[in-house]
């Protein structure tokens, strides 16, 4: 089986940077331990705040507000494991490791410990669409790679507080009104909007966006109209789209290129 990180076409290392809603977290660690497998090693961490891993999806967990002392522990800890994942904290009530500084994440790129470093870099209360507030997403300038998770169970549904993380938000920059049936135009917009779930993209990273929980036929198509959307609007702001499961048979992953050119041979890591 191939697996999804081939499919998405994450070769030659850096920072993978997840944004946006309807399964970041899950996604995140499913790419992690399939690198740690075929080519870690790999940090998982975040910008703002994840719910501390199980052993299922992350062996290793160091908590340390000091890049230095991560890199150090992760040392040891990648003579027998190949994937850790770090927080600067650790919030006791909320059970959740919080973010590093963007430029800790640049500390911990160059000093070349790492082959992969996946961000979580906004949080969306388990809603399947957001539109972020002005402090995020908090992306790291040493972005490769930028993806933009919407869940697609979340388009056709009212825009409420139940599927929509920011409602009031996604109304301002979409047009749409509190109640009204969320569009594919309008999950597109969101996507693309100066103030949308791309803003503060480094130039130079590959864009890409990921249609999860298309479960079923009618998802698929949903899935694909929004795409027909963003291929009339996105012309060199994505390269790629991708309809499946963060948890599926990455065969079942359609991917939809916005370019003949392959991103990973054009596009250079950020310096």
């Amino acid at each position: 089986m191939r697996d999804l990180y081939e499919h998405m076409g994450f070769r030659g290392g850096g920072v993978i940077t997840l944004v946006g809603a309807g399964g970041k977290t899950t996604l995140m660690f499913r790419l992690a331990r399939e690198l740690a497998v075929s080519d870690g090693p790999v940090l998982t961490t975040t910008t703002t705040k994840i719910y501390r891993p199980g052993p299922d999806d992350s062996p290793q967990v160091i908590v340390s507000a000091s890049a230095e002392e991560v890199l150090a522990r992760s040392a040891r800890i990648l003579e027998t494991s190949r994937h850790v994942t770090a927080g600067a904290g650790f919030l006791e009530e909320q059970g959740k490791l919080t973010g590093f500084e963007p430029e800790d994440i640049r500390q911990l790129r160059d000093a070349g410990l790492f082959r992969w470093i996946l961000v979580e870099a906004d949080g969306a209360a388990h809603r399947s669409l957001k539109a972020p507030a002005d402090h995020e997403p908090v992306i790291p300038d040493c972005t490769r790679w930028l993806v933009v998770l919407v869940g697609l169970d979340a388009i056709g549904r009212p825009l409420d507080e139940r599927r929509v993380f920011r409602p009031e938000q996604y109304s301002r920059i979409t047009g749409l009104a509190i109640g009204e049936r969320v569009t594919e135009e309008s999950a597109a917009l969101a996507i693309l909007h100066e103030q949308g779930m791309m803003k503060g993209c480094p130039a130079g990273a590959i864009r890409y966006v990921f249609f999860n929980k298309a479960e079923d036929p009618v998802a698929r198509r949903t899935g694909r109209k929004t795409t027909e959307v963003l291929l009339d609007r996105a012309v060199g702001r994505l390269h790629a789209v991708f309809i499946g499961t963060a948890r599926g048979d990455a065969r079942e992953t359609e991917r939809i290129d916005f370019s003949g050119v392959d991103p990973c041979e054009r596009s250079e890591v950020s310096s």
